[in-house]
Order: structure tokens, then C-alpha cells, then sequence
């Protein structure tokens, strides 16, 4: 009799499935995870940064496809999905329910991909020889802190959004409900998103916040459910680059200010009547 093969839980760095550099891990629902340390966070910074030019540079629409792309896998490993979120707690239905939200979560960014530009631009009239047109572009590279209390659709929601607009990422997945996280770089790596443009990390909120905060090439982070004063430490260590604080509502609020919220206004200005 065979012994079954069981799952190793590594991190998801530049297209990679690095095991952390630090050697340690901690334990969730009797698995062992790896615990993202300070120099994983830095190595998956130089990942999205090096990604994130070619990613920014693609088209709307091949974003649009890819998006869809990952919603199409994650359907067909849907079972996957439901079982770890069953190991994490939750019951039949609600694993299901949180595994179609996710699926479709993927599928509202992807219908938004080519539709922001147009919705957000905007042609400005000026009181002098001139107009001037505003565009969005993608703010850089962005670090999440997904949401606590959900294990898939958390990550997903706010993984859409800011590569929906050309960004690349560095999440943070849930410390109470990490399963799925890995699982879901999975599909990320089977998927057509280059390598680097997504980074997913398991390990400690408090570990990691301020390291989010204080590195200087990272241009935004996303706050999901904050807890305590995460949210005003954030504001305060970010401060020393600038950084952009997102706070992004509740789970399942999606909506195409997420992409706006992560993306810069350029305006142009062009004389006319000259």
C-alpha cells in the first residue's frame, strides 16, 4: 500500500516556488507553511519590479483574456479549492459559494480591463489655447495584506483589481486561512500571467506590515480588514516615500474604483489655434 503524497506549501516568488529563506514555518490546520520572512518580501519586490514594465505595457485587452484565463482554470480545479477551504472550516455550501465568488470575481475584472481607460479618461476643456486629456497608468509594484477572515475570495478580490490595471503584486495571504493561497498560485503559474507579476507570500500580518510600509520600491499598499492600529501604523510608516494607503472594503465589494484606486492620472497638454 502506497502512503499518500501530502502537499508542500511553499511561496510563490518571480514564477517560483521558493520555500522560505529563513527555514521557518508554522503550523495551520496541521499543516506547516512557510513563514515569509523580511528577505522573501525584498526578493519578491525585485520580482514585481522587473515585471511590472512588460505587464504595464500589454494591452487592455490581453489582460482582459488573461484574467479570464485564470477564471477558467480555477473553475476546472474547483473541487481542489472547495476541499482545502472544508480542511480550513467551512461547510459544503459555504466552501462552494466562496469558490463561485472567486471564479467570478476573476471574470468582472476581466470584463473591466479594457473598459477602465475609456470610463476613467477624460478630454478637460481650459479657459486658453490648449486642451488637455487625463489617462490612467498603473501605480508600480503593490503590496497586499489580504483579508484575515477569508481564505480564497479575499486574496482573489484584491489580487484582480491591481493587476486588472497593469500593477504587479506581492500579497500577503491570510495567516488564519493560508491553504488556499499557494493552491492559488498554482493557477496563477498554469495560467498566462508572467512570471513576477504575481507574488504570494504566507506568513505573520505584524511580521511583514511594516516591512510593506518602509520599502522604498514599493508604490502602494492595500489594507484589507485591518485590525487594531495596522491601519494608522501603515499610514505613518509609509509616509517616509509617499506611499499610497488603500484601505479596499469588504470582501465581495467589487467594483472598477479598485482598479482606479491603484492607478496614477497622467494629464497631457496640447496647444491648439497656434
Amino acid at each position: 500500500m502506497s502512503l499518500p503524497v501530502n502537499k508542500t506549501y511553499k511561496l510563490y516568488i518571480g514564477g517560483n516556488f521558493p520555500r522560505t529563506e529563513s527555514g521557518r514555518y508554522f503550523a495551520a490546520h496541521d499543516v506547516n507553511l512557510c513563514r515569509g520572512s523580511r528577505k522573501d518580501f525584498r526578493n519578491a519586490v525585485v520580482a514585481a519590479r522587473a515585471a511590472f514594465g512588460g505587464w504595464a505595457g500589454r494591452s487592455a485587452y490581453n489582460r482582459a483574456q488573461i484574467l479570464y484565463r485564470l477564471a477558467e482554470i480555477l473553475e476546472g480545479r474547483s473541487a481542489q479549492f472547495v476541499d482545502e477551504l472544508k480542511t480550513q472550516g467551512a461547510s459544503a455550501k459555504a466552501a462552494a459559494t466562496e469558490v463561485r465568488a472567486s471564479i467570478d470575481c476573476l471574470v468582472y475584472y476581466a470584463g473591466w480591463a479594457d473598459k477602465v481607460q475609456q470610463v476613467f479618461s477624460s478630454v478637460n476643456p481650459v479657459a486658453s489655447s490648449h486642451f488637455n486629456f487625463s489617462m490612467l497608468e498603473p501605480t508600480g509594484v503593490v503590496a497586499i495584506l489580504a483579508p484575515s477572515s477569508s481564505g480564497l475570495h479575499g486574496l482573489v478580490s484584491t489580487i484582480a483589481p491591481a493587476i486588472c490595471g497593469g500593477n504587479a503584486v506581492i500579497a500577503l495571504a491570510s495567516d488564519k486561512l493560508p491553504l488556499c493561497a499557494i493552491t492559488f498560485a498554482e493557477v496563477v503559474h498554469a495560467s498566462d500571467v508572467p512570471g513576477g507579476v504575481v507574488n504570494i507570500l504566507t506568513g505573520h500580518r505584524d511580521e511583514l506590515l511594516p516591512h510593506m510600509a518602509k520599502h522604498m520600491d514599493v508604490n502602494a499598499v492595500v489594507l484589507a480588514e485591518a485590525k487594531g492600529s495596522e491601519a494608522a501604523d501603515l499610514q505613518v510608516q509609509a509616509a517616509d516615500n509617499m506611499k499610497r494607503v488603500v484601505a479596499f472594503g469588504p470582501v465581495g465589494d467589487h467594483n472598477p474604483y479598485r482598479v482606479l484606486d491603484l492607478c496614477e492620472t497622467k494629464t497631457t497638454w496640447h496647444p491648439v489655434g497656434l
